[in-house]
């Protein structure tokens, strides 16, 4: 690992990653659906919070600039799934500045199941590739269920690895694109009509890292 981040340091002040401008651009957008009677809420998620059963979750990534941004997310179990890209491979292939990518995909939304706990989802953002981070995901998806916790440790002892070197380097700037408020009056049978969660992003900009850490208290 400290041979990698020697390198990485070298490469970011021979290249110019080091720069004043920001190098990593982005439009995030996370919100869940909540239900009171028959009428669901749209409410944005921007900081630690708690959900019950049943709630729905959707997210959004569109790229200003091109940058890599990656959405993990870690189970109560400590279970690792990456959310996106939805396959490391897009990086090389469907990954275009200027595009809405969902999270999930299309119209589907994420559902809390009755399994309660810890969920958190990591956002990272870099102006390269984390190739370390993405080994290590590539690793746990092709290994044995047993072998799988230890891993995901690995994993999340990663993110923080990388968020404790990049500290140094970064500065970040959030705002919102506009401003979004509950939107009432949705049955659940009219999920095509779910409001666009794009309507309540945040435009991020960062010099050579981004990184949050959302915990939901799943009850």
């Amino acid at each position: 690992m400290l041979r990698m981040i020697v390198f990485t340091a070298l490469f970011l002040c021979c290249f110019g990653f080091a720069q004043d401008k920001p190098n990593v651009s982005f439009e995030w957008s996370f919100a869940t659906l909540t239900q009171a009677d028959k009428d669901w809420n749209l409410v944005p998620i921007t900081r630690d919070t708690a959900l019950q059963t049943g709630d729905q979750l959707k997210m959004m990534v569109r790229l200003k600039r091109e940058c890599f941004v990656y959405v993990l997310h870690e189970g109560p179990e400590g279970e690792i799934s990456l959310r996106f890209p939805y396959g490391l491979k897009q990086f090389s292939s469907d990954y275009k500045v200027g595009v809405n990518y969902y999270i999930p995909k299309g119209r589907a939304w994420f559902k809390l199941d009755s399994t309660v706990g810890r969920e958190t989802i990591h956002l990272l953002a870099s102006a390269e590739r984390l190739l370390d981070l993405e080994a290590l995901v590539a690793k746990y998806n092709d290994a044995q269920a047993s072998k799988k916790p230890e891993i995901s440790k690995s994993i999340v002892a990663e993110i923080r690895n990388v968020r404790r070197y990049y500290k140094t380097f970064t500065t970040i700037a959030e705002r919102p694109i506009s401003i979004g408020g509950n939107v009432r009056g949705m049955t659940k049978e009219a999920s095509s009509s779910f409001p666009d969660v794009a309507r309540i992003a945040t435009e991020i900009t960062a010099k050579n890292f981004y990184g949050k850490t959302v915990t939901i208290d799943h009850k």
